[in-house]
């Protein structure tokens, strides 16, 4: 898989996608990056810890959040992309369901969207996608960030989110939509409880059987937090360090995590020790 200048061997190894949320009120790092310069400043680091592809969002998905305006979800990331792509060949990933935003976003060097609603929020999405010839991540959701985490159920949930994923790629295809270019997301933490979560996470083999790479966002969820006794994000590190070494073991192909260094010191160990079993 090509992603802006860089490819990406799938199956080689797990890459990571530092998460850079340019908002007020991202669950974790709500604001620390608000400022332009801030944010910069952060996607450098993420850079200089190893990261594969920086994640660049300016709208809030976390559980409860309502959506803001296209214009106003611009004027926060499009200054950190045009600065990013003069100084990086790293990719820059737009987290968006906006068509508005996400071409903004590719005219200004981005090369690949990342779209929680899997191409359904905006029905022109597939066709920017498709005119710009970029990477789309799928993502399955229950309900809307306003209301997914109110009451989560489902009879069956891997097959339930494995056979929207299953559609929402043949939906991607024809809209003409490379096949090489589709990534596929469960959707960690967006409608599902605790205990679907962690079903998702043992069985992410299960996804990899529809026949595309697997990315995942378990960084500093609300489940991690459960587990541990009710811990707030900024106390989640080594809990989402569990998540992520269990993914990768079970052959994730995309971490979307906040903690870059970390994240790739697991992977390089669990990846080691895979090399044996």
């Amino acid at each position: 898989m090509k992603i802006g200048k860089q490819e990406f061997k799938i199956g080689e190894r797990t890459y990571i996608l530092g998460i850079l949320n340019v908002t007020p009120d991202s669950f974790y790092d709500g604001g620390a990056y608000y400022s332009s310069g801030r944010a910069i400043d952060h996607a450098r680091y993420m850079i200089q810890s190893g990261a594969d592809i920086i994640d660049i969002g300016g709208e809030s998905s976390r559980p409860g959040s309502k959506p803001i305006t296209p214009k106003e979800e611009k004027e926060r990331i499009l200054p950190i992309i045009k600065q990013l792509v003069q100084e990086t060949d790293v990719p820059l990933s737009v987290d968006t369901y906006k068509a508005e935003v996400a071409k903004a976003a590719l005219e200004a060097g981005a090369s690949m969207v990342n779209d929680i609603t899997a191409l359904g929020g905006d029905k022109q999405m597939a066709s920017v996608v498709k005119k710009f010839k970029v990477p789309v991540v799928l993502m399955h959701m229950q309900g809307t960030p306003e209301t997914m985490q109110k009451n989560p159920k489902y009879k069956n949930v891997i097959k339930e989110v494995s056979e929207f994923l299953k559609k929402r790629a043949s939906f991607a295809i024809r809209n003409g939509i490379d096949e090489s270019n589709i990534i596929l997301d469960p959707g960690i933490g967006f409608g599902k409880t605790t205990d679907h979560n962690l079903e998702i996470i043992a069985n992410l083999k299960e996804f990899k059987k529809i026949g595309y790479p697997v990315l995942l966002g378990p960084s500093r969820k609300s489940f991690i937090g459960k587990i541990l006794g009710d811990l707030p994000p900024e106390e989640r590190f080594e809990g989402t360090l569990g998540a992520s070494a269990i993914s990768i073991f079970n052959d994730v192909d995309f971490l979307r995590v906040h903690d870059v260094k970390s994240t790739l010191r697991v992977g390089k160990v669990v990846e080691a020790i895979k090399k044996f079993v």
